[in-house]
């Protein structure tokens, strides 16, 4: 309690020193446990919202090709490029969004981004034959690039690095919960709205399911902040705190020298990390785009297919989060990311001989989500950690565009195989040579900046 009456000094003097310590560690901690929640509380839910309705807006085309492929004459060599087509859109302009990010704030360039992938995904309803369809599936990608990556970028600005692979974890919760509702709600929509108002079921599943980010973008307009320094509503106290742990951050991690745009994009790390990144998103183009006309394949009906095809995302995001969460409590990064990779790989390797029998190809199918989806939270934060924040913007970027360029190929891949063997189990076996090659990448990237460091310290010691 206050009372009028002076301190007693003498409590204060018959402290040690090192409980003066205790308390002001105490008083920091807990005032870092109330900034990161209130920024939480602040940001995740609408950021985890958006991400939910990005992914569903990528979920649905596996569903709309169920009707759409037969309706305006597409092919699978065909569908496997326009549904690659739109990593192609991603490559070329995902590091030049993540650098306008920085230039313009997040709070316009990410509202922007929602909104117009929002309008050219229910466009995809005017669907007529090949060429729109590779045109309309080009100006999405076109149109949703930078979106991680910027957000990924975004959390920087906003939680210490301590945070990132639980934070990033959480939001990528949204890829297989995108599946997991998605799914069984593209198969609603197609069975339920097939011919009405004279349109097909898959016309009305891009409109029904684009017209979210068009609204949340215009949300987002008014309610994101760019940066703490703007944050209104934090307590000035919060405010202070968290500013000046990521500037101490900042200034600390140097694990990248500065260095020209060029020669980020090209560096060692950012390649190694986008070959681990190319395998994972591989596994998620099977899993989005091609699973439903997989399982259709065995005889089920639009809203069979949602429900079966809901159930490997749904194990993927409780192990998703259980692993994020385990990467964080135990500071470990590597092998967080390696183990997932070795998973998916075998899963696929083992798909082809039981790609005949449902109940098993199901269980490999939940194990590929569970090793495409698990990595996500620690695979960010590791790769923040390696590049450092002078060139986080563009290196986040091209890791992502460089990786999810690589689905443009595996879809195209997948269709290719599949229409010239008839074999889908083939067709998935790329995927699963380029995971293992970025698990081995990975490994050996991680040994060597802990020879490196070691090698640092030596170097101190006998300095000292």
């Amino acid at each position: 309690m206050l009372s009028g009456k002076p301190q007693d000094k003498s409590a204060t003097r018959g402290k040690s020193l090192p409980s003066v310590a205790t308390d002001v560690a105490i008083g920091e901690a807990g005032l870092a446990e109330s900034a990161t929640r209130r920024v939480s509380w602040r940001l995740l839910p609408f950021l985890t919202i958006s991400f939910l309705i990005c992914y569903i807006d990528r979920v649905n085309l596996g569903f709309a090709a169920l009707q759409m492929n037969t309706a305006v004459g597409i092919d699978p060599k065909t569908y496997g490029l326009g549904a690659g087509i739109l990593y192609l859109g991603y490559f070329f302009l995902e590091v030049p969004s993540n650098l306008a990010l920085e230039r313009f704030g997040a709070r316009k360039w990410i509202s922007r981004i929602m909104i117009s992938w929002g309008i050219v995904s229910m466009a995809c309803a005017l669907i007529k034959g090949p060429i729109s369809f590779l045109i309309l599936r080009f100006l999405l990608g076109a149109t949703e690039a930078g979106f991680f990556p910027g957000v990924v970028l975004y959390l920087t600005y906003w939680y210490p690095a301590e945070y990132r692979a639980r934070i990033v974890g959480l939001l990528s919760l949204a890829l297989p919960v995108a599946g997991l509702i998605g799914s069984p709600l593209s198969g609603v929509i197609l069975s339920r709205t097939d011919a009405l108002a004279a349109m097909g079921g898959w016309q009305w599943l891009f409109i029904i399911e684009g017209a979210p980010a068009v609204v949340l973008g215009l949300f987002g307009l008014a309610f994101l902040t760019d940066k703490p320094d703007n944050a209104k509503w934090l307590p000035e106290q919060e405010r202070q705190w968290l500013k000046r742990t990521l500037e101490i951050e900042h200034a600390r991690v140097q694990l990248v020298p500065p260095m020209p745009l060029w020669r980020v994009l090209t560096n060692k790390y950012v390649l190694i990390m986008a070959l681990a990144y190319a395998g994972a998103g591989g596994a998620a183009v099977v899993l989005t785009l091609w699973m439903p006309q997989l399982v259709k394949s065995f005889g089920f009906g639009s809203a069979q297919n949602g429900l079966l095809t809901a159930i490997p995302f749904g194990l993927a995001a409780v192990c998703m989060y259980l692993w994020a969460r385990n990467s964080d409590r135990t500071g470990e990064r590597l092998w967080h990311n390696i183990i997932p990779l070795i998973a998916l790989a075998a899963a696929i390797f083992a798909f082809y001989f039981t790609a005949d029998q449902f109940l098993l190809t199901l269980v490999l199918l939940t194990i590929t989500a569970v090793g495409s989806y698990a990595a996500k939270g620690p695979f960010w934060a590791l790769s923040s950690e390696w590049l450092g924040p002078k060139v986080a913007a563009a290196g986040l970027a091209q890791i992502n565009a460089l990786g999810t360029v690589a689905a443009f190929f595996f879809s195209y891949l997948i269709g290719w195989i599949q229409a010239e063997t008839h074999s889908f189990a083939l067709a998935i076996m790329p995927i699963a040579i380029v995971s293992a090659l970025g698990a081995i990448g990975v490994a050996a990237a991680g040994k060597g900046r802990s020879a490196g460091r070691q090698l640092a310290a030596d170097a101190a010691a006998r300095i000292n």
